[in-house]
């Protein structure tokens, strides 16, 4: 009978009871949600203008040329200039580069001519500390068209 009732002693000590172990759970689970991080997900970008500067005696400023920004993992961000000439972007801070290659056809005379225009700028450095503000320069060829 002794060796019964040290077992049942035994088993006494072992015995954890309902209680307890809601508890415990309970402040696990209060630990685990005070512990976890809350983040904001979205990315601070830093505004940014490309201004295309035409060659001399070529031609001013024209709204729609498209102006490309590719940063240093490949993403390209695409815009087009307005009237002035100029592309404006919201992009991430990081390193880019400026890159522009548009065509326009002068039809006012009798002699209508295509102009293709050309500008990369690598090395581009976007942060919120910097102005941003950037000019593209071109280099220009000009073809006449017959009809």
């Amino acid at each position: 009978m002794g060796s019964i009732l040290k077992t049942m002693e035994m088993r006494k000590h072992h015995y954890i009871s309902p209680i307890w172990t809601a508890a415990s759970l309970f402040t696990l689970l209060a630990i685990g949600l005070l512990a976890s991080c809350d983040y904001d997900e979205m990315v601070a970008t830093c505004p940014v203008s490309v201004r295309l500067i035409y060659p001399d005696n070529s031609i001013d400023p024209y709204e729609g040329a498209r102006v490309e920004m590719k940063d240093a993992t490949s993403s390209v961000y695409v815009d087009s200039t307005d009237a002035s000439g100029t592309a404006r972007f919201n992009l991430p801070p990081g390193l880019y580069e400026a890159t522009t290659n548009s065509q326009y056809i002068d039809s006012t005379g009798n002699i209508w001519w295509r102009y293709i225009f050309n500008g990369v700028r690598s090395l581009i450095v976007i942060s919120p500390d910097s102005t941003n503000r950037l000019e593209l320069t071109l280099k220009m060829s000009k073809k006449r068209i017959v009809q």
